[in-house]
């Protein structure tokens, strides 16, 4: 996403540089959607992809206005999955999610819609994202659902209740924000030093009235890091790739460097007692006027 929107300034020659180090480095999947920049990120990705489509997966996801309202109306999903394929310059999408739960659309009629896709032969699998258990369940029963896209981290805990349901079914989860919006990546700053169309602008965790007491929980988490010699980014990377082997993080960067960091903390093993210290130091996520 911070290709396109949502993170301050951007820079494609940077973007698809990081991209393909990612590559270099063995990661085989990266996700978009219509939502990221609408079709700036998508048509990005397929750039920097195009040499490599067929050693990767790519994913991106439907169902947002301009305006972030959800939009599942059946037209438009059809709409958008075509215009995705053409601004990837794919034949085929590996992953296709609806990205919000639209309450106005039963969920069945737009994994329906999904499902035409599967059966054309230009979307591999199916995905649904920020949603819960019920749905999850509902469109299941239609079509397999492959992942769940969800926000979770250290900082971001509340996916957890979806983890019994995702077991049963068989679903593995994809983590996105796995740094907490950046929180986690040891470089985070107050909302001051963003601009006005970041999107921390809006999330708790910045608020006045939270920031500060959660810079301190990242001190701690920091001080851990540190005594294992690894960055706040890899311990945070290192927890999630712990919790569960269907867990697959989806660290999002735009600088080859960082990307390369990120990917590290895949060797990484955290002990039980690491592990206990990252809950007892942030028993519940991050705080956000919420806990």
């Amino acid at each position: 996403m911070g290709t396109a929107v949502g993170y301050g300034a951007t820079d494609d020659t940077e973007s698809i540089a990081a991209i393909r180090r990612a590559h270099e480095l063995g990661v085989t999947h990266f996700d978009t959607a219509e939502m990221y920049g609408w079709g700036e990120g998508e048509r990005l990705l397929g750039t920097a992809l195009a040499p490599i489509r067929d050693q990767v997966t790519i994913a991106t996801k439907f169902g947002f206005t301009p305006s972030y309202a959800p939009n599942s109306q059946l037209d438009h999903v059809r709409q958008v999955v075509d215009t995705s394929l053409e601004n990837l310059n794919i034949d085929v999408i590996d992953v296709l999610y609806q990205h919000v739960n639209d309450p106005s659309v039963p969920v069945e009629e737009v994994v329906g819609v999904m499902a035409e896709y599967v059966t054309a032969g230009k979307v591999r699998y199916l995905g649904l994202s920020n949603t819960d258990a019920d749905n999850i369940r509902r469109a299941h029963a239609v079509h397999p659902i492959s992942v769940l896209q969800t926000e979770y981290s250290i900082f971001a805990r509340e996916s957890e209740a979806l983890l019994g349901t995702l077991e049963e079914l068989g679903i593995g989860m994809v983590a996105y924000s796995p740094l907490a919006r950046g929180f986690l990546s040891g470089v985070v700053r107050p909302r001051t030093a963003y601009d006005g169309s970041d999107f921390r602008q809006h999330i708790g965790w910045w608020a006045p009235e939270n920031y500060d007491a959660n810079v301190a929980l990242v001190d701690q988490l920091t001080e851990l890091a540190d005594s294992l010699r690894v960055s706040l980014s890899q311990l945070a990377l290192a927890w999630l790739l712990a919790r569960k082997d269907y867990i697959v993080p989806i660290p999002g960067s735009r600088n080859p460097d960082r990307v390369a960091q990120n990917i590290a903390a895949a060797d990484l093993q955290l002990s039980d007692a690491d592990l206990d210290a990252i809950d007892q130091i942030v028993p519940g996520g991050g705080i956000d006027g919420r806990n």
